[in-house]
């Protein structure tokens, strides 16, 4: 990653933003989709205790590699050169993976990964530092193997990912390749009294960002065990006003403040605020899942439409893509995961310059 990469990108958003705002405005629709995600596999080799994957009794249709290929030339096709995080499952252990990383490469596709950690050996490291990553995201919960691993359902899983890190970090060195290693915990009620000191541990690492992401209700355990309840909000409050603070002395976090402030509502079940509406996913979210189907929100709104049997620019442009536009627009959910949390224009420059410096 480099200013120029940084500055192309940036542009992109900038003419999205516009796009965005003349719809919102007039209903003409300019819009473009602009933030990619991949979704190649549902397979994990771990048991996180907030997911379903490793539970599934059987997992969606993959693409092959070769047909992953052929959607995101479609993608490039509609909208040029772009970026996509990659995730799973767990991405690393689909059979060819890292070669895509490298064709990513090569066509001049900004293509990050998004792992838990468990497969970056010395020589996965190596081979993924090579294809010049956009970004490489660690799910990695808490400072502590008793934590992590807990959360995670993997014994031995932070040992591993801990010594994963440094081996992408001395590639990275190695090899001259600049790209951000980025902490990814997910918050919940057993970690979030560590995040702090997460926050302390990547800086401890060398160049590492962090990018909190609250947790959604998915399994079991999110219902009886991890949730954040009521009586432990205004702990939660006091945590998430120590990391604002840290941010505010210059602590690599990604995440936006207001997004951090916004983290106990998403707890307490309200609906976004005022400030942070109208939603804009459906104007600028491709979502690739493992079967090739598009969506542009994951929280209940239809596919528009299957990369497969349509180009990517067929499918933005078809009715079904325009009618969930118009449902997600009026949508007053508090997402607040990662992927889908609502950044302004002057957010995303200041994540780009922090992730710029992590890049080093």
């Amino acid at each position: 990653m480099n200013v120029g990469e940084l500055t192309s990108l940036g542009w992109k958003h900038t003419v999205s933003a516009l796009a965005e705002v003349a719809y919102l405005k007039t209903g003409v629709d300019l819009t473009r989709p602009v933030t990619f995600y991949g979704l190649v596999n549902e397979r994990c080799n771990v048991k996180c205790r907030y997911c379903e994957y490793w539970r599934f009794p059987q997992y969606s249709e993959e693409m092959s590699i070769a047909e992953w290929e052929a959607a995101l030339l479609s993608v490039k096709d509609f909208v040029g050169n772009f970026s996509i995080n990659f995730s799973g499952g767990e991405p690393l252990i689909k059979p060819g993976f890292i070669d895509l990383l490298g064709w990513c490469r090569d066509q001049g596709i900004k293509a990050g990964v998004t792992t838990n950690g468990s497969a970056l050996t010395k020589a996965s490291a190596a081979r993924i530092v090579a294809t010049h990553p956009f970004n490489v995201n660690i799910s990695l919960d808490a400072p502590t193997a008793e934590v992590h691993d807990y959360l995670r359902g993997s014994a031995g899983l932070f040992d591993k990912l801990s010594k994963g890190i440094e081996y992408l970090s001395d590639e990275r060195r190695l090899q001259k390749v600049e790209f951000p290693i980025t902490i990814k915990p997910t918050v919940n009620s057993i970690n979030f009294r560590h995040l702090p000191a997460l926050v302390e541990w990547a800086a401890g690492m060398g160049d590492l960002c962090v990018s909190p992401q609250p947790m959604t209700r998915w399994s079991p355990e999110t219902y009886d065990e991890l949730w954040i309840e009521d009586g432990e909000i205004a702990e939660f409050e006091a945590v998430i006003g120590q990391l604002v603070e840290m941010q505010e002395k210059g602590a690599p976090i990604l995440t936006p403040a207001h997004v951090l402030r916004l983290m106990p509502g998403h707890f307490r079940g309200e609906l976004a605020p005022r400030s942070a509406l109208p939603c804009r996913v459906g104007m600028r979210n491709f979502f690739i899942r493992t079967n090739g189907d598009i969506e542009v929100c994951v929280q209940g709104f239809p596919t528009i439409g299957n990369i497969k049997e349509k180009s990517a620019r067929e499918i933005w442009h078809d009715a079904a893509a325009r009618a969930v536009r118009k449902g997600t627009a009026g949508c007053e959910k508090l997402c607040l995961m990662t992927c889908l949390s609502q950044k302004t224009l002057g957010n995303k420059v200041g994540i780009a310059l922090k992730m710029l410096k992590g890049s080093r």
